[in-house]
């Protein structure tokens, strides 16, 4: 299955859709996948996993720049850089942890983490919020926020944008088009960290080793984030929210079933 080119690109353009059209880096699919399709071992799957979501990310910030502009990613500053404060430090770490632990524990614990966040985009969130906190209470709960989605990022090997999106909604207030070009700027740097801290491990290898299957699924996925991009200026923000959160209780089961 995995000499298969036809069906890693088609995998690749698929997830890279949906992170094109909603800033995930699609990885809470793709993680399943590569684990229960293409047989990767767990610890393989994860740094897979993260090579291609940077991908995914890198790509999917330009190409959804028709439908939010990089100016107004730009102006937001501020809570990228408190969202980096924290998530710097965690991606470091949990990619440390990820090296030297496999837990089914930690896979329940997120998928009870991703339906209870669906529940409050769905149940509790209000559009045009002006955001839950403020001031340095909102500073340091950024800071927080940050901290465990890089940390979970870092041990799952995923973008951290099912964490990311719902965060700067509720927390910032951000509106929900605008967060997910966000969440991906976020991610693109602290993904960059949690890589750093993989290649000192023996596992990175696995790259060299699959490097024609890496490239096919980075081809698709970047197909894919084009697509997504266009979509993007299509897709209403009333449809956009409870469609991520669909998508979280979706990758809560898989995630939950994941051994």
């Amino acid at each position: 299955m995995r000499d298969n080119k036809a069906a890693t690109f088609g995998g690749g353009a698929i997830i890279g859709t949906l992170g094109g059209l909603i800033g995930l880096g699609g990885a809470e699919f793709r993680l399943p996948l590569l684990i229960g399709a293409f047989e990767f071992g767990a610890l393989e799957a994860v740094i897979v996993n993260k090579a291609t979501s940077l991908v995914v990310v890198a790509s999917a910030l330009p190409f959804r720049a028709s439908a939010v502009s990089l100016g107004d990613v730009a102006a937001q500053w501020p809570v990228i850089l408190n969202l980096l404060a924290g998530s710097l430090l965690g991606a470091w770490i949990g990619a440390g942890w990820a090296t030297r632990l496999k837990s089914a524990t930690l896979y329940r614990v997120i998928a009870l983490l991703l339906v209870g966040i669906a529940a409050l985009l769905v149940f509790g969130h209000d559009q045009h919020a002006s955001g839950l906190a403020s001031g340095s209470l909102q500073f340091v709960a950024g800071v927080a926020a940050g901290f465990i989605i890089g940390l979970v990022a870092s041990l799952l090997g995923v973008a951290g944008g099912e964490l990311l999106i719902p965060t700067l909604v509720l927390l910032f207030g951000v509106d929900i088009k605008l967060a997910g070009s966000l969440s991906l700027a976020i991610s693109l740097p602290t993904m960059i960290v949690g890589f750093a801290r993989y290649s000192r491990d023996r596992s990175f290898a696995v790259l060299r080793q699959n490097q024609s299957f890496v490239v096919v699924m980075a081809l698709g996925s970047i197909v894919g984030t084009f697509i997504g991009g266009r979509l993007l200026g299509m897709a209403p923000s009333a449809i956009l929210l409870p469609l991520l959160a669909a998508i979280l209780i979706v990758s809560a089961i898989k995630i939950w079933r994941h051994e």
